[in-house]
């Protein structure tokens, strides 16, 4: 899930000591976005286009038009940004948008409030302690498999990362398979690729992860289901591609410890001559010492050292959790477009077409029933849900502010201006090279805001009418931003997950990056091929 985090740094010295440059949070770059946008408000001409009745721009029909605004109301703009992202009301007579006008919500609230209720649910199913130890005993179950474990955990995590966005839960596995994987024979980095490639790479295929591609379809003013088809698909190809990629690397290092790109600290490999065998290895299991500098009592081999069997109700809240995620997927579809393959089918009787506030409600009430079933009490329960809540206020305020950005520029007029001023590069350009270039557009960006929240917001508005200039469906461009906003956060130095995974797994950032740059590479092929095809064939 996307939070706003820094960075973890190594070591207990307290912040204001520390040397260097930290990278803001993202919730300061989109205040200083603001400030900019609103800074540039002033010199950029205001204009519009004519829309249509779906309320897409009509390509030719830009034209100057002033935005009626004095000194003291662009003071006022910039002043009720946040608030306007929030709950701002937009007026269809003019377009203005406002808090106190009469319309249509052009405010995020409805995704706020979906953020919040998911955040709940998924904090109230973590403290059960039912995803903790079913990723442990699968872990336990393959581990005299060690390929297996490998595509097991990797399989999971990417799962749960295109379904819900998991990344940040991942910081509390290392504990488990870093010395998991040593005990095998790998490696550090195998278990820094395992976790944050294996969530990562589901985050980048999101099929209905609420936080990407969620966020990104309600700026796109599209069906979250839309285009689902195409992101499965990415899904399981580009999921494949990377756990044999990084499988491929662990028994490289299996066969050979001197290929290793991490290298070995004191106690990562078994004493004896430097290449052990595979049954030796299997056997004694070395003496790895864990995230954390202790040593495991043993190698992961003993009845001791199993986790804790699934009880009864560890079992309830799992399939819970599936059954919640599998309905909120059936609820979102738009079936009879997607089993006709006609855009403007009607719905059948049975489609849902469920929308964010019905989806916060369906988590609230996911969230009440997993506390009543293991019975947590009324004081743990509330307690652990605002816990929840609280903790994705942040990634919930940037897509708030990011919506305020893109209020100001409504208010004065010059959102139309920056679509026209490209309307001519993406005029005549084939429908397969503009996903592609979207996909380029959003890396630098996706590095500055790594909140895939926010950057969705931000973007959005901007990226979904040039695909109408374009004729390419707005949802190959939900894709290809959300793949570029996932590829980039497999790697880049802004990212929590990122720089704390390979803080606890103790691997140096550039020795990840020489094990991560070949894939990242294969990776880019492989999207810009998929948007291509997404943009032909839709």
């Amino acid at each position: 899930m996307p939070t706003e985090a820094e960075s973890p740094e190594t070591g207990s010295q307290p912040a204001e000591s520390r040397r260097g440059f930290t990278f803001p949070s993202a919730l300061t770059v989109l205040a200083l976005v603001t400030l900019l946008v609103w800074v540039l408000a002033f010199f950029v001409p205001s204009g519009r286009y004519e829309r249509g009745a779906d309320g897409a721009p009509r390509q030719g029909t830009y034209h100057r038009e002033s935005a009626g605004l004095g000194l003291l109301d662009r003071f006022n703009e910039l002043f009720l940004a946040p608030v306007n992202g929030l709950y701002g009301v937009q007026d269809l007579r003019t377009g203005r948008v406002g808090p106190d006008l009469t319309g249509e919500l052009y405010g995020a609230a409805g995704v706020f409030f979906f953020v919040l209720a998911i955040g709940a649910f998924i904090t109230v199913v973590f403290a059960t302690g039912a995803m903790d130890r079913g990723i442990g005993r699968l872990a336990h179950r393959l581990r005299d498999r060690g390929s297996l474990l490998i595509v097991g955990v990797m399989l999971v995590f990417s799962l749960l990362g295109t379904v819900e966005g998991f990344a940040e839960e991942t910081l509390g596995f290392y504990g488990l398979i870093v010395p998991l994987m040593l005990a095998l024979g790998y490696d550090r980095m195998v278990a820094t690729g395992t976790i944050i490639l294996g969530a990562g790479i589901g985050v980048l295929c999101s099929t209905v992860n609420p936080f990407s591609t969620g966020v990104a379809s309600s700026a796109a003013d599209i069906s979250l289901g839309d285009g689902i088809a195409l992101r499965a698909l990415m899904w399981l190809v580009l999921t494949a591609v990377t756990i044999g990629y990084v499988v491929r690397y662990a028994r490289r290092v299996r066969d050979d410890p001197a290929r290793s790109l991490s290298g070995h600290r004191p106690g990562d490999l078994p004493v004896g001559p430097p290449a052990v065998p595979r049954s030796h290895l299997r056997s004694t299991g070395g003496t790895p010492i864990g995230p954390g500098g202790s040593r495991p009592q043993t190698a992961g081999r003993s009845e001791a050292d199993e986790p804790p069997p699934l009880t009864g109700l560890h079992k309830l809240v799992l399939v819970t959790v599936t059954l919640v995620f599998a309905f909120m997927i059936f609820s979102v579809i738009p079936w009879a477009s997607a089993l006709s393959g006609e855009a403007d089918a009607a719905p059948y009787d049975w489609e849902l077409g469920w929308s964010f506030p019905r989806l916060a409600a369906l988590f609230l009430c996911a969230a009440i029933l997993v506390g009543l079933l293991t019975r947590m009490g009324e004081q743990r329960f509330t307690t652990t849900f605002v816990q929840g809540v609280g903790e994705f206020v942040a990634p919930a305020l940037v897509i708030v502010l990011a919506r305020g950005v893109t209020v100001i520029m409504n208010n004065a007029k010059i959102t139309d201006t920056v679509l026209h001023s490209i309307e001519g590069a993406v005029t005549g350009v084939p429908s397969t090279l503009f996903a592609v270039m979207v996909f380029i557009v959003n890396l630098p960006l996706a590095f500055l805001i790594p909140s895939t929240s926010g950057h969705a917001t931000l973007a959005m508005p901007i990226l979904a009418p040039l695909a109408d200039f374009a004729g390419v469906s707005r949802a190959v461009v939900v894709t290809a931003w959300q793949a570029a906003s996932g590829w980039m956060n497999l790697w880049v130095p802004t990212t929590a997950v990122v720089m704390g995974g390979i803080s606890l797994a103790k691997v140096r950032y550039d020795r990840y990056l020489r094990f991560v740059v070949p894939l990242l590479g294969l990776l880019a092929l492989l999207i810009t091929g998929f948007v291509a095809l997404g943009a032909v064939l839709a």
